[in-house]
Protein backbone atom coordinates (compact mmCIF):
# COMPACT_ATOMS: atom_id res chain seq x y z
CA UNK A 1 0.00 0.00 0.00
CA UNK A 2 2.56 2.26 0.45
CA UNK A 3 4.31 1.73 -2.91
CA UNK A 4 0.69 2.09 -4.43
CA UNK A 5 0.71 5.52 -2.66
CA UNK A 6 4.04 6.55 -3.64
CA UNK A 7 2.99 6.06 -6.97
CA UNK A 8 0.15 8.18 -6.97
CA UNK A 9 2.26 10.92 -5.31
CA UNK A 10 4.74 10.71 -8.05
CA UNK A 11 1.88 10.84 -10.77
CA UNK A 12 -0.16 13.58 -9.39
CA UNK A 13 -0.49 16.33 -11.57
CA UNK A 14 1.53 19.35 -11.03
CA UNK A 15 0.99 23.20 -11.25
CA UNK A 16 1.34 24.37 -15.09
CA UNK A 17 2.30 28.18 -15.41
CA UNK A 18 1.06 28.91 -18.56
CA UNK A 19 3.43 31.39 -20.70
CA UNK A 20 1.25 33.53 -23.19
CA UNK A 21 3.48 34.80 -25.95
CA UNK A 22 4.15 37.83 -26.98
CA UNK A 23 2.73 39.58 -29.68
CA UNK A 24 4.91 40.13 -32.60
CA UNK A 25 6.69 43.05 -33.15
CA UNK A 26 8.61 45.15 -35.96
CA UNK A 27 11.41 47.66 -35.43
CA UNK A 28 11.86 49.72 -38.28
CA UNK A 29 15.59 49.64 -39.77
CA UNK A 30 17.48 52.78 -38.65
CA UNK A 31 20.00 53.55 -40.22
CA UNK A 32 19.07 51.70 -43.58
CA UNK A 33 22.11 49.47 -44.88
CA UNK A 34 21.82 51.62 -48.03
CA UNK A 35 25.63 49.93 -49.18
CA UNK A 36 23.68 46.76 -49.49
CA UNK A 37 20.58 48.23 -50.58
CA UNK A 38 21.81 50.01 -53.07
CA UNK A 39 22.08 47.56 -55.91
CA UNK A 40 18.99 45.94 -55.66
CA UNK A 41 17.01 48.56 -55.20
CA UNK A 42 18.31 50.14 -58.12
CA UNK A 43 17.47 46.90 -59.82
CA UNK A 44 13.77 46.53 -59.07
CA UNK A 45 12.60 50.25 -59.62
CA UNK A 46 13.86 49.56 -63.30
CA UNK A 47 12.32 46.58 -64.09
CA UNK A 48 8.61 46.65 -61.98
CA UNK A 49 8.53 50.19 -64.45
CA UNK A 50 9.72 48.76 -67.50
CA UNK A 51 7.27 46.35 -66.87
CA UNK A 52 4.40 48.56 -65.47
CA UNK A 53 5.45 51.05 -68.98
CA UNK A 54 4.91 48.12 -71.38
CA UNK A 55 1.61 47.30 -70.48
CA UNK A 56 0.78 50.63 -70.13
CA UNK A 57 0.88 50.33 -74.10
CA UNK A 58 0.26 46.61 -74.63
CA UNK A 59 -2.45 45.38 -76.92
CA UNK A 60 -3.06 41.99 -74.51
CA UNK A 61 -2.60 44.07 -71.06
CA UNK A 62 -6.48 42.76 -69.93
CA UNK A 63 -4.92 39.15 -70.41
CA UNK A 64 -1.53 38.93 -69.65
CA UNK A 65 -2.65 40.65 -65.90
CA UNK A 66 -5.41 37.53 -65.44
CA UNK A 67 -2.97 35.35 -66.37
CA UNK A 68 -0.75 36.78 -63.71
CA UNK A 69 -3.53 36.70 -61.00
CA UNK A 70 -3.62 33.20 -61.66
CA UNK A 71 0.04 32.10 -61.66
CA UNK A 72 0.75 34.13 -58.33
CA UNK A 73 -2.55 32.62 -56.56
CA UNK A 74 -0.94 29.33 -57.33
CA UNK A 75 2.62 30.49 -56.43
CA UNK A 76 1.12 32.00 -52.90
CA UNK A 77 0.08 28.31 -52.00
CA UNK A 78 3.63 26.76 -53.59
CA UNK A 79 5.32 28.98 -50.68
CA UNK A 80 3.31 27.18 -48.51
CA UNK A 81 3.97 23.66 -48.78
CA UNK A 82 1.17 22.97 -51.10
CA UNK A 83 0.98 22.02 -54.93
CA UNK A 84 -2.12 23.63 -56.48
CA UNK A 85 -2.29 23.39 -60.84
CA UNK A 86 -2.66 25.78 -62.38
CA UNK A 87 -5.09 24.09 -64.73
CA UNK A 88 -7.57 23.38 -61.90
CA UNK A 89 -7.63 26.65 -60.42
CA UNK A 90 -8.49 28.30 -64.03
CA UNK A 91 -11.83 25.39 -64.36
CA UNK A 92 -12.76 25.76 -60.13
CA UNK A 93 -12.56 29.97 -61.30
CA UNK A 94 -15.03 28.93 -64.38
CA UNK A 95 -17.06 26.32 -62.00
CA UNK A 96 -16.12 23.64 -64.15
CA UNK A 97 -14.00 21.17 -61.96
CA UNK A 98 -13.29 17.83 -62.87
CA UNK A 99 -13.21 16.72 -59.42
CA UNK A 100 -14.09 17.61 -56.01
CA UNK A 101 -11.83 21.09 -54.94
CA UNK A 102 -9.48 20.50 -52.67
CA UNK A 103 -8.86 22.60 -49.59
CA UNK A 104 -5.70 24.05 -50.95
CA UNK A 105 -7.56 24.86 -53.92
CA UNK A 106 -10.47 26.90 -52.47
CA UNK A 107 -7.45 29.20 -50.39
CA UNK A 108 -5.69 29.22 -53.76
CA UNK A 109 -8.84 30.40 -55.43
CA UNK A 110 -9.54 33.26 -52.30
CA UNK A 111 -6.12 34.79 -53.10
CA UNK A 112 -7.40 34.76 -56.50
CA UNK A 113 -10.07 36.50 -55.61
CA UNK A 114 -8.56 39.21 -53.61
CA UNK A 115 -6.18 39.95 -56.51
CA UNK A 116 -8.71 40.82 -58.62
CA UNK A 117 -10.65 42.56 -55.92
CA UNK A 118 -7.57 44.94 -55.26
CA UNK A 119 -6.15 45.25 -58.92
CA UNK A 120 -10.40 47.06 -59.89
CA UNK A 121 -10.36 49.03 -57.26
CA UNK A 122 -8.48 52.66 -56.99
CA UNK A 123 -4.78 52.35 -55.85
CA UNK A 124 -5.40 53.50 -52.15
CA UNK A 125 -8.48 51.25 -51.28
CA UNK A 126 -6.51 48.26 -50.31
CA UNK A 127 -4.32 50.42 -47.66
CA UNK A 128 -6.81 52.41 -46.28
CA UNK A 129 -9.62 51.47 -43.46
CA UNK A 130 -12.58 50.43 -45.26
CA UNK A 131 -10.43 48.38 -47.89
CA UNK A 132 -8.53 46.23 -45.11
CA UNK A 133 -11.79 45.68 -43.18
CA UNK A 134 -13.53 44.08 -46.34
CA UNK A 135 -9.83 42.32 -46.99
CA UNK A 136 -10.41 40.82 -43.93
CA UNK A 137 -13.69 40.00 -43.69
CA UNK A 138 -15.10 42.35 -41.48
CA UNK A 139 -17.05 44.72 -43.63
CA UNK A 140 -20.08 42.79 -42.68
CA UNK A 141 -19.50 42.65 -39.47
CA UNK A 142 -19.10 46.61 -39.05
CA UNK A 143 -22.05 47.25 -41.42
CA UNK A 144 -24.02 45.23 -39.01
CA UNK A 145 -23.02 47.48 -35.92
CA UNK A 146 -23.73 50.33 -37.83
CA UNK A 147 -27.12 49.44 -38.17
CA UNK A 148 -26.99 48.28 -34.50
CA UNK A 149 -26.37 51.39 -33.67
CA UNK A 150 -29.00 53.24 -35.75
CA UNK A 151 -31.42 50.75 -34.55
CA UNK A 152 -30.53 51.79 -30.99
CA UNK A 153 -30.57 54.70 -31.49
CA UNK A 154 -34.26 55.08 -33.36
CA UNK A 155 -35.44 52.76 -30.93
CA UNK A 156 -34.48 54.86 -27.86
CA UNK A 157 -36.54 57.61 -29.36
CA UNK A 158 -39.93 57.96 -27.41
CA UNK A 159 -42.22 58.46 -30.46
CA UNK A 160 -45.32 60.00 -28.77
CA UNK A 161 -43.31 62.39 -27.02
CA UNK A 162 -41.72 63.74 -30.54
CA UNK A 163 -45.03 63.86 -31.86
CA UNK A 164 -46.44 65.90 -28.85
CA UNK A 165 -43.66 67.83 -29.46
CA UNK A 166 -44.04 68.71 -32.72
CA UNK A 167 -47.88 68.73 -33.02
CA UNK A 168 -48.42 66.01 -35.09
CA UNK A 169 -52.32 65.09 -35.10
CA UNK A 170 -51.89 61.17 -36.76
CA UNK A 171 -50.34 59.68 -40.06
CA UNK A 172 -51.89 61.68 -43.03
CA UNK A 173 -53.38 63.76 -40.60
CA UNK A 174 -55.98 61.25 -40.19
CA UNK A 175 -58.72 62.33 -36.67
CA UNK A 176 -60.44 58.75 -37.06
CA UNK A 177 -59.48 56.88 -33.68
CA UNK A 178 -59.77 53.76 -35.67
CA UNK A 179 -57.21 54.69 -38.11
CA UNK A 180 -54.60 56.33 -35.68
CA UNK A 181 -54.88 52.57 -33.26
CA UNK A 182 -54.51 50.86 -36.80
CA UNK A 183 -51.07 53.40 -37.32
CA UNK A 184 -50.14 52.74 -33.48
CA UNK A 185 -50.34 49.40 -33.66
CA UNK A 186 -48.09 48.64 -36.49
CA UNK A 187 -45.65 51.41 -34.96
CA UNK A 188 -45.60 49.19 -32.01
CA UNK A 189 -45.04 46.12 -33.99
CA UNK A 190 -42.26 47.90 -36.17
CA UNK A 191 -40.43 48.79 -32.75
CA UNK A 192 -40.52 45.35 -31.48
CA UNK A 193 -39.07 44.28 -34.88
CA UNK A 194 -36.43 46.86 -34.32
CA UNK A 195 -35.59 45.89 -30.97
CA UNK A 196 -35.54 41.94 -31.79
CA UNK A 197 -33.16 42.96 -34.82
CA UNK A 198 -31.08 44.97 -32.23
CA UNK A 199 -30.84 42.28 -30.09
CA UNK A 200 -30.06 39.88 -32.11
CA UNK A 201 -26.72 41.81 -33.29
CA UNK A 202 -26.27 42.39 -29.71
CA UNK A 203 -25.49 38.72 -29.38
CA UNK A 204 -24.15 37.75 -32.51
CA UNK A 205 -20.61 36.18 -31.83
CA UNK A 206 -17.68 37.51 -32.96
CA UNK A 207 -15.11 35.29 -33.65
CA UNK A 208 -15.79 31.35 -32.85
CA UNK A 209 -13.01 30.76 -30.47
CA UNK A 210 -12.28 27.37 -32.06
CA UNK A 211 -10.53 28.94 -34.82
CA UNK A 212 -9.73 31.70 -33.79
CA UNK A 213 -7.22 32.37 -30.94
CA UNK A 214 -8.86 35.00 -28.44
CA UNK A 215 -5.48 36.76 -27.29
CA UNK A 216 -4.87 37.30 -31.46
CA UNK A 217 -5.01 41.19 -31.20
CA UNK A 218 -5.42 41.87 -34.81
CA UNK A 219 -6.52 45.56 -34.29
CA UNK A 220 -3.58 46.29 -32.26
CA UNK A 221 -0.99 44.13 -34.44
CA UNK A 222 -2.82 45.49 -37.89
CA UNK A 223 -1.96 49.42 -36.12
CA UNK A 224 1.28 48.41 -35.14
CA UNK A 225 1.86 47.91 -39.39
CA UNK A 226 0.57 50.72 -40.84
CA UNK A 227 2.80 52.52 -38.12
CA UNK A 228 5.33 51.03 -39.73
CA UNK A 229 4.17 51.71 -43.01
CA UNK A 230 3.45 55.27 -42.52
CA UNK A 231 7.41 55.51 -41.77
CA UNK A 232 8.14 54.72 -45.08
CA UNK A 233 6.77 57.75 -46.78
CA UNK A 234 9.62 59.53 -47.32
CA UNK A 235 11.22 55.63 -48.90
CA UNK A 236 11.11 54.75 -52.52
CA UNK A 237 8.06 52.76 -53.23
CA UNK A 238 9.85 49.45 -53.95
CA UNK A 239 11.48 49.85 -50.75
CA UNK A 240 8.69 50.66 -48.81
CA UNK A 241 6.63 47.79 -50.50
CA UNK A 242 9.84 45.54 -49.31
CA UNK A 243 9.38 46.72 -45.63
CA UNK A 244 6.00 46.09 -45.62
CA UNK A 245 5.94 42.92 -46.81
CA UNK A 246 8.74 42.34 -44.37
CA UNK A 247 6.90 43.84 -41.71
CA UNK A 248 3.99 41.55 -42.26
CA UNK A 249 5.75 38.29 -41.59
CA UNK A 250 7.23 39.81 -38.73
CA UNK A 251 4.17 41.28 -37.22
CA UNK A 252 1.69 38.68 -38.52
CA UNK A 253 -1.27 40.59 -37.94
CA UNK A 254 -3.96 37.94 -39.28
CA UNK A 255 -3.91 34.51 -38.67
CA UNK A 256 -5.53 33.05 -41.43
CA UNK A 257 -4.29 34.89 -44.19
CA UNK A 258 -0.75 35.54 -44.15
CA UNK A 259 -0.27 35.65 -47.77
CA UNK A 260 -1.98 39.31 -47.75
CA UNK A 261 0.33 40.92 -46.69
CA UNK A 262 2.27 40.58 -49.88
CA UNK A 263 -0.66 41.74 -51.72
CA UNK A 264 -0.80 44.76 -49.26
CA UNK A 265 2.77 45.69 -50.56
CA UNK A 266 1.99 45.47 -54.36
CA UNK A 267 -0.91 47.74 -53.10
CA UNK A 268 1.77 49.98 -51.55
CA UNK A 269 3.32 50.36 -55.54
CA UNK A 270 0.28 51.07 -56.44
CA UNK A 271 -0.91 53.68 -54.24
CA UNK A 272 2.92 55.54 -54.84
CA UNK A 273 2.22 55.44 -58.60
CA UNK A 274 4.99 53.12 -59.26
CA UNK A 275 2.88 50.45 -60.73
CA UNK A 276 -0.05 52.29 -62.70
CA UNK A 277 -1.55 49.45 -64.82
CA UNK A 278 -0.66 46.30 -62.95
CA UNK A 279 -0.45 44.29 -59.15
CA UNK A 280 3.11 42.89 -59.24
CA UNK A 281 3.06 39.28 -58.42
CA UNK A 282 5.29 39.07 -55.27
CA UNK A 283 4.45 35.68 -54.95
CA UNK A 284 6.23 34.41 -58.06
CA UNK A 285 8.59 36.47 -57.72
CA UNK A 286 9.71 35.15 -53.92
CA UNK A 287 9.05 31.50 -55.47
CA UNK A 288 12.12 31.70 -57.71
CA UNK A 289 14.48 32.61 -55.30
CA UNK A 290 15.71 29.44 -53.25
CA UNK A 291 14.64 28.60 -49.80
CA UNK A 292 17.76 28.89 -48.18
CA UNK A 293 18.01 32.19 -49.01
CA UNK A 294 13.83 32.96 -48.49
CA UNK A 295 14.04 33.69 -44.70
CA UNK A 296 17.47 35.47 -43.38
CA UNK A 297 17.74 36.09 -39.89
CA UNK A 298 19.63 39.37 -40.71
CA UNK A 299 17.00 42.25 -41.80
CA UNK A 300 19.34 43.64 -44.53
CA UNK A 301 19.07 40.50 -46.21
CA UNK A 302 15.30 39.89 -45.66
CA UNK A 303 15.05 43.53 -47.50
CA UNK A 304 17.31 42.37 -50.32
CA UNK A 305 15.03 38.87 -51.16
CA UNK A 306 12.07 41.13 -51.12
CA UNK A 307 13.64 43.54 -53.68
CA UNK A 308 15.07 40.89 -55.59
CA UNK A 309 11.81 39.10 -55.65
CA UNK A 310 10.76 42.11 -57.01
CA UNK A 311 13.09 42.09 -59.76
CA UNK A 312 12.33 38.38 -60.89
CA UNK A 313 8.60 39.20 -60.40
CA UNK A 314 8.73 42.00 -63.27
CA UNK A 315 11.72 40.34 -65.56
CA UNK A 316 9.39 37.39 -65.38
CA UNK A 317 6.27 39.13 -66.47
CA UNK A 318 7.70 41.14 -69.31
CA UNK A 319 9.04 37.99 -70.95
CA UNK A 320 5.83 36.51 -70.65
CA UNK A 321 4.06 39.04 -72.37
CA UNK A 322 6.64 39.25 -74.83
CA UNK A 323 5.68 35.54 -75.94
CA UNK A 324 2.23 35.92 -75.60
CA UNK A 325 2.29 39.11 -77.38
CA UNK A 326 4.37 37.77 -80.47
CA UNK A 327 1.88 34.28 -79.82
CA UNK A 328 -0.76 36.26 -80.57
CA UNK A 329 0.59 37.94 -83.42
CA UNK A 330 1.33 34.86 -85.37
CA UNK A 331 -2.35 33.34 -84.78
CA UNK A 332 -3.68 36.74 -85.97
CA UNK A 333 -3.05 35.89 -89.04
CA UNK A 334 -5.47 32.78 -89.13
CA UNK A 335 -7.91 35.52 -88.87
CA UNK A 336 -7.07 37.31 -92.36
CA UNK A 337 -10.13 36.96 -94.83
CA UNK A 338 -12.80 35.85 -92.10
CA UNK A 339 -16.44 37.04 -92.18
CA UNK A 340 -17.25 39.63 -90.08
CA UNK A 341 -19.57 37.44 -87.80
CA UNK A 342 -17.03 34.53 -87.43
CA UNK A 343 -16.33 34.02 -83.46
CA UNK A 344 -12.53 33.22 -84.49
CA UNK A 345 -11.80 36.86 -83.23
CA UNK A 346 -13.56 36.45 -79.69
CA UNK A 347 -11.86 33.09 -79.25
CA UNK A 348 -8.71 34.84 -80.07
CA UNK A 349 -9.19 36.55 -77.15
CA UNK A 350 -10.37 35.04 -74.86
CA UNK A 351 -7.88 32.55 -75.35
CA UNK A 352 -5.21 35.36 -74.07
CA UNK A 353 -7.12 35.60 -71.08
CA UNK A 354 -6.96 32.02 -69.82
CA UNK A 355 -3.72 29.94 -69.40
CA UNK A 356 -6.44 27.16 -70.40
CA UNK A 357 -9.38 26.74 -71.84
CA UNK A 358 -11.92 23.42 -72.21
CA UNK A 359 -14.60 23.19 -74.76
CA UNK A 360 -17.46 23.80 -72.11
CA UNK A 361 -15.94 26.92 -71.16
CA UNK A 362 -15.57 28.59 -75.00
CA UNK A 363 -18.79 27.38 -75.30
CA UNK A 364 -20.24 29.39 -72.41
CA UNK A 365 -17.88 32.42 -73.13
CA UNK A 366 -18.94 32.48 -76.87
CA UNK A 367 -22.48 30.91 -76.75
CA UNK A 368 -21.75 28.30 -78.96
CA UNK A 369 -22.02 24.67 -78.85
CA UNK A 370 -18.97 22.55 -77.92
CA UNK A 371 -18.46 20.82 -80.79
CA UNK A 372 -18.49 24.42 -82.50
CA UNK A 373 -15.71 25.11 -80.40
CA UNK A 374 -13.42 22.09 -81.01
CA UNK A 375 -14.11 23.34 -84.79
CA UNK A 376 -12.82 26.98 -84.03
CA UNK A 377 -10.11 25.40 -81.84
CA UNK A 378 -8.93 23.19 -84.75
CA UNK A 379 -9.06 26.47 -86.81
CA UNK A 380 -7.21 28.43 -84.86
CA UNK A 381 -4.45 25.39 -84.21
CA UNK A 382 -3.90 25.94 -80.49
CA UNK A 383 -1.74 23.61 -78.68
CA UNK A 384 -3.38 20.69 -76.62
CA UNK A 385 -2.40 20.79 -72.50
CA UNK A 386 -3.58 17.83 -71.96
CA UNK A 387 -2.82 14.90 -73.86
CA UNK A 388 -5.67 13.18 -72.92
CA UNK A 389 -8.97 12.25 -75.35
CA UNK A 390 -11.40 11.50 -72.09
CA UNK A 391 -10.67 15.51 -71.07
CA UNK A 392 -8.82 17.98 -73.47
CA UNK A 393 -7.81 21.64 -73.11
CA UNK A 394 -6.35 24.06 -75.15
CA UNK A 395 -4.07 27.03 -74.08
CA UNK A 396 -1.01 30.00 -75.29
CA UNK A 397 2.01 28.89 -72.95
Amino acid sequence: MTEVRAVLASVAPLPVKVIKTLPSSYKFPDPLPWVQLAGPLAAAEDTVARLDERLAKSLIRDGTISRMHFADACASLWLEGELVHLEDLVLHDAGMDVRTPTHELTRAHAVLRVRRRIAEAKPDWALSAAGLADLRGRGEREEWTGDRKEVEESVGVDEDVEREEVGFEGPLGATDPHLAAAFAAVDAANARAERRLADEVRSRPERDPLVYDPDWDEEGRLDHWRGVLNQTRSLPPTLAAAIAADAWDAIEPLEHTPWLGRLLAASVLRDRGKTRSHLLCLHAGLKSISRERRRPRDAAARLVVQLEAMTAAAEAGRKDHDRWLMTRNLLARRLAGRRTTSKLPALLDYVLTQPIVSASMIAAELGITPRAAQNLVAELDLRETTGRGRYRAWGIL
